[in-house]
């Protein structure tokens, strides 16, 4: 596996384009602390997912037999906070080559969203677990292939390593919380996908195109945090 440094160099407050308004860590971590849920929602219907902005994909996927898992929002610690994200590899079957969280199904021996989360960003990134502070959960997510996704929101000490594992991720990297959470770099797009015209969220970060789930989730944490 090869070792990634924590913060890649070109990730830096120069690079950014579109950043919105400073958003101080403190200021997150109270937000966050107050406004997530608690508790993960295991069993609610969702109220967030792929159907929100294409309703007819909800038919499909009641038809189709739910798979629970989980998915890491890595927020690191730093002055001017950022969110770790991977590029799946592009070998994989399922999305390759997309940007997505850390994360996966929730297997029998996990014990919950937040274990299936940690385990899954060690297995992807190299992670470490005692370095990741939960914060909370955000409504779970339903995709239009049947995942009932249970977003688990961190806190990463800004001292991590990375290792990345080859048959899972090409590429992790940050960027920062403040484009994220700006509503100016939300986007709507539309194309057409099983025979419907899907629309879905997007955003653009430098030359990185974050749509589809990993956009939908951080739509979530917007409209939580700070909507």
């Amino acid at each position: 596996m090869d070792a990634m440094p924590s913060a890649p160099p070109h990730d830096t407050p120069e690079a950014a384009t579109g950043a919105g308004a400073p958003l101080p860590l403190d200021d997150f971590l109270v937000r966050a602390r107050t406004r997530l849920l608690a508790e993960p929602d295991l069993s609610g219907d969702p109220p967030r997912g792929d159907h929100e902005l294409t309703p007819e994909y909800r038919v499909l996927v009641d038809a189709l037999p739910v798979r629970a898992a989980a998915v890491l929002i890595p927020v690191i610690a730093r002055p001017r906070p950022s969110v770790l994200l991977t590029l799946r590899s592009a070998n994989l079957n399922s999305h390759p080559g997309q940007i997505a969280f850390p994360g996966g199904r929730i297997d029998p021996e996990d014990t919950g969203p937040l274990d299936a989360a940690l385990r899954e960003a060690h297995e992807e990134v190299g992670l470490a677990r005692d370095l990741v502070t939960p914060l909370g959960y955000l409504d779970p997510y339903l995709t239009r292939t049947g995942f009932r996704i249970v977003p688990v929101v961190g806190v990463v000490r800004p001292e991590f390593g990375l290792e990345l594992n080859p048959d899972e991720v090409d590429e992790a990297f940050e960027v920062p919380l403040d484009f994220l959470m700006s509503p100016d770099n939300h986007l709507r797009e539309s194309r057409e996908s099983q025979g419907l015209l899907r629309t879905f969220h997007a955003m653009t970060y430098e030359r990185r195109r974050i749509w589809g789930v990993t956009a939908g989730i951080l739509r979530s944490l917007y409209e939580r945090v700070y909507g």
